[in-house]
């Protein structure tokens, strides 16, 4: 449906928020490292959470929302890497000064402007993520920009806060979350952009430069997790949508394409629904109760909730016939919102709704009853849903307030993209209510001496790194740029300069394409430490192994964690050849195929390497491995 879409017809208006570890030694607001832990937690311990009115009385819709869900939250903690700030039983200290100084060196390289005094806030969130119910963020610098492609996009506001609690488990059946705290409180920057993107492209392009600017610092973490891009959407007659927790750069594109997709969806069931004389107050109906008609249902999923005491609910939407089925999103329709509502509000399991029935189970027969029971016409439709009856009640309730939207369009809200590029709904919007002061924590004063001091160790922008890279040491401009989007960018520097001997480009393919390769070979790259790196790099330079031998020295130690390279080398009988084995190994495949060589002459050179490197691959360097059979080659012929 996006292919070949005119976005600026469409009106579509993007923003980013970027949201990035930065690597300190200590927490935000403690003396606790920044390390995730993957061992079991020394204790747990339960709390629940409840929002609070603002200073004006108001409360914040998202927060609310949370809180009807009436869920509990175990964290899960250690003794020596949590304390008792993270665990709110202790005020918070003042503001980490190394993660300052980074963010105002992030904050300078993106050309803003920094405050002259840091003042920390408190922004709402009860969804458990943190145990004080909210998170605390400062405003470091406005008024940046970046430019990509000749355009000035601005960087409106640049932030320090505290990372989040990292989410481990839900169990629904206990209305309970477990969250461990190793993450709380590692610092994060937040960069918002301006709305002034204007295609799906151009996006991710804004996305990726930040990214280098970030990266050329050398003092943000690395991995999957360690950056996140959140993304706000509106198109032409639609609604601003802000879209959470996007990890990979390359899925941003198709991220805005598809919720440009579901805006426009949206917008011609608005104008369906309008032709069919449908109007919100139409949908002012309640839940009926049609238990009866299915206490014989062949259906196994209605039976199950039936025999555990549950009930049957439906609930008429007029004029809504074939639309609730309409695909909005690639396998995703108008139910699938419906069901996302019916979830989040009512804690189902899911819907059912007429488009799609007869079906699981459900006979015409069934569907006619309940279509009799609710008084459908032929232009309406309805949604079903089995479980405790308060529980439909709320669902249903749910399903009618999202189909009111859908009369009016494009509700505004939060939605959480999936690993496909759609995205599901999340929450309703933040309101304006949730950010007051923190009054725990003193002002940090930006003062000229500190900039000054920050200014003078700024280092190159990315694209002055991307021409050294290409002129100084021989990258191709393709190699140079996924360095560049790479975490291991400070790594390639370091070996580079470490190792003199070593190849740029081989450094730099093996920290890119190598470890892509492996990935998608199912091996476990991420558990590849900077030392094991180092280590490789290091036996290649001091010509213990061939560079041919790095991928699988790489994926045995990614198996084995705290193996040593040199013990990889012995296991896998890599340990380099010298010139005088692999020539004497030359000579006698040579006189092994003495017939088929003379018949072949010097076109036999690639029959040769192909046996040759086919048996020593991994033992010997390619290169000398040329030259040798090349010169073996010779001297037999010749003789």
């Amino acid at each position: 449906m996006t292919s070949g879409m005119n976005y600026e017809e469409a009106g579509l208006i993007c923003g980013l928020e970027i949201h990035q570890m930065l690597d300190t030694r200590h927490k935000l607001f403690c003396n606790c490292p920044t390390k995730l832990r993957r061992d079991d937690p020394d204790y747990r311990f339960i709390r629940r959470l409840r929002p609070a009115r603002s200073e004006l009385g108001e409360m914040d819709p998202a927060a609310l929302f949370e809180f009807k869900k009436g869920r509990r939250f175990l964290y899960e903690s250690y003794q020596d890497s949590v304390c008792l700030v993270e665990m709110d039983e202790e005020p918070p200290h003042d503001l980490n000064r190394e993660a300052l100084e980074i963010a105002l060196e992030i904050a300078l390289l993106l050309n803003a402007r920094p405050v002259d005094e840091v003042h920390v806030m408190r922004k709402i969130v009860i969804d458990g993520s943190n145990t004080t119910g909210f998170q605390r963020t400062a405003l470091v610098a406005l008024d940046g920009y970046v430019e990509v492609r000749g355009k000035k996009v601005p960087i409106q506001t640049i932030c320090l806060e505290e990372d989040a609690a990292r989410k481990i488990d839900e169990r629904p059946s206990e209305a309970l979350v477990v969250y461990r705290l190793d993450r709380l409180g590692i610092p994060l920057i937040e960069i918002a952009t301006g709305p002034v993107i204007t295609s799906p492209e151009e996006a991710q392009e804004v996305a990726q430069y930040i990214g280098r600017i970030l990266r050329v610092t050398g003092r943000v973490k690395r991995g999957l997790g360690t950056i996140r891009q959140d993304l706000n959407v509106s198109i032409k007659g639609g609604a601003r949508v802000e879209i959470k927790g996007v990890q990979r750069l390359e899925h941003i594109a198709k991220i805005v394409r598809y919720e440009v997709q579901r805006q426009l969806s949206l917008l011609k069931i608005r104008d369906e629904l309008r032709k069919r004389g449908v109007r919100p107050g139409d949908l002012d109906v309640q839940p009926v109760d049609v238990t009866e008609v299915f206490r014989s249902s062949k259906s196994r999923i209605v039976r199950r909730a039936l025999k555990s005491g549950g009930v049957g609910m439906a609930v008429k939407l007029k004029g809504f016939a074939g639309l609730i089925g309409r695909e909005i999103q690639p396998g995703r329709r108008l139910g699938t919102e419906f069901a996302d509502y019916a979830r989040f509000w009512g804690g189902v399991g899911g819907i059912f709704h007429s488009d799609e029935l007869p079906a699981y189970g459900i006979t015409a027969e069934e569907v006619e009853r309940v279509r009799s029971l609710l008084g459908c016409g032929e232009e309406d439709a309805f949604v079903l849903v089995f479980g405790e009856e308060s529980a439909c009640k709320e669902a249903l309730g749910a399903v009618v307030r999202r189909a009111k939207m859908a009369v009016e369009g494009v509700p505004e809200e939060t939605r959480a993209a999936n690993p496909d590029g759609t995205t599901r709904y999340m929450r309703p919007m933040p309101g304006r209510a949730r950010m007051y002061p923190e009054t725990d924590i003193r002002p940090s004063r930006i003062t000229p001496e500190l900039l000054e001091s920050v200014k003078m160790s700024l280092p190159e922008l990315p694209e002055a790194k991307l021409r050294r890279f290409i002129k100084e040491l021989g990258l191709s401009r393709d190699l140079a740029e996924k360095v560049l989007d790479s975490h291991f960018l400070p790594l390639f520097e370091e070996l580079v300069s470490r190792f003199p001997g070593v190849s740029p480009t081989f450094i730099a393919a093996m920290l890119t394409n190598t470890l892509v390769e492996l990935r998608r070979e199912g091996v476990d790259v991420d558990s590849l430490g900077d030392d094991e790196l180092r280590d490789v790099v290091r036996l290649v330079a001091e010509g213990k192994i061939a560079r041919e031998a790095v991928p699988r020295v790489l994926a045995f130690l990614a198996r084995n964690p705290g193996a040593r390279a040199e013990e990889a080398v012995e296991k896998l009988g890599l340990r380099l050849m010298s010139e005088a084995e692999v020539r004497d190994f030359v000579r006698k495949t040579i006189e092994e195929n003495e017939e088929r060589v003379r018949k072949l002459g010097q076109r036999a050179m690639g029959f040769l390497m192909g046996v040759i490197m086919e048996r020593l691959r991994g033992r010997a360097e390619g290169r000398t491995v040329s030259k040798i059979v090349r010169e073996e080659l010779a001297a037999f012929l010749s003789g």
